[in-house]
């Protein structure tokens, strides 16, 4: 990966976005495809990113991947400043107790810490019961509610306090890598698209959605809104190469491995041919999966938005999901964008992808 753009990833990786919340993400998105492409914003927050091709008839193709990630958000606070939330999407309350966070208020940001009483104190019977998120608290300092209501406001986000962090080899670790990374293979996506030499016979759409988590709502919009005839969702999937994960539920996955690309009842038969051969004919490594239903993602909404899309999944593999500490390969984002970008060429014919 380049400097240039594992410091774009950084920077997004940083930015703020719990779902609703995601204007320091787009922000960073924003900023960084504006010198290659005509950039938009919706009432949503969704941007978009457009270059238009050459030719007649050309089809309209997007891209998307969704800048929103998991969270909590402020909901009470009682008499001695002590902070009680709820969950922005799928928060884990096995993981919660202990965890660092930061606090996103109109006055900045602000530290705390999500308390819990310690082992000494926890009955034996009680150790092995999960504190209920409605329960845990966060403690930023405060003396008293008045204190911690000069900062805090009731629906003020909170973000964990986890940054991209390298390990061993191209592998790195961050929280929102689900979907910051498919953002980040969007935004590549239109730079390379850019930078050809010659206009392709599409008009491409490059869209970083928003409130994913809280359900497709961003992606629903931006389809509606673009109404294009083909899309691709860049997503993350579960790994299933760590100890504790069942290869028997979602297949054999493993980081540095490429690319997945699912099959099943969310996926247009015609486009996956032309994603997977061109993986073939191109030495792009690539991972298959099967999914048998409607996708959680937004291709889900993407391929039923207006008379129906021709949609397709591009996933990054992803260990520990909805954790502050989701770890991925750089090479399985650079093997996403390898194959976009190859196969956007081929798809000059809209008529090509009714299935018959």
């Amino acid at each position: 990966m380049r400097d240039a753009s594992f410091e774009f990833l950084q920077q997004l990786l940083a930015a703020p976005s719990p779902s609703g919340y995601e204007q320091p993400a787009q922000r960073v998105f924003r900023s960084y495809i504006e010198p290659f492409c005509q950039v938009a914003t919706d009432v949503m927050g969704n941007v978009f990113g457009m270059i238009q091709g050459a030719g007649n008839n050309r089809p309209r193709i997007m891209v998307v991947g969704h800048s929103d990630e998991i969270g909590l958000q402020v909901r009470y606070l009682d008499d001695n400043g002590f902070i009680y939330f709820s969950a922005i999407g799928g928060v884990d309350p096995h993981i919660t107790p202990g965890m660092r966070v930061h606090v996103h208020t109109a006055k900045g940001k602000l530290n705390g810490v999500i308390g819990k009483r310690p082992i000494h104190l926890i009955e034996p019977k009680e150790r092995d019961t999960v504190i209920k998120l409605d329960a845990q608290y966060i403690d930023i300092g405060a003396a008293n509610k008045k204190e911690a209501l000069e900062w805090v406001r009731v629906g003020d986000p909170i973000t964990f306090d986890s940054n991209l962090e390298r390990l061993f080899g191209d592998r790195v670790s961050s929280r929102g890598l689900d979907d910051k990374a498919g953002s980040f293979v969007v935004a590549e996506v239109l730079r390379r698209v850019s930078e050809l030499p010659d206009q392709l016979p599409i008009d491409l759409y490059g869209v970083s959605s928003v409130q994913e988590e809280v359900g497709l709502r961003g992606g629903t919009t931006s389809s509606y809104s673009v109404n294009p005839d083909v899309g691709i969702c860049v997503e993350v999937d579960f790994a299933t190469d760590q100890p504790d994960v069942d290869k028997k539920h979602n297949g054999e996955v493993g980081l540095g491995k490429g690319p997945i690309l699912p099959r099943g009842a969310n996926i247009n038969p015609v486009l996956f041919d032309l994603l997977s051969d061109t993986a073939t004919g191109n030495g792009i490594v690539v991972q298959y999966t099967g999914i048998a239903r409607a996708t959680g993602t937004d291709a889900n909404v993407m391929q039923i938005s207006r008379g129906g899309v021709a949609t397709a999944l591009v996933k990054i593999p992803l260990r520990y999901m909805h954790t502050p500490v989701e770890t991925l390969s750089l090479a399985d984002l650079d093997g996403a964008v390898e194959l976009i970008v190859a196969s956007l060429a081929k798809m000059g014919h809209k008529e090509a992808f009714i299935p018959m």
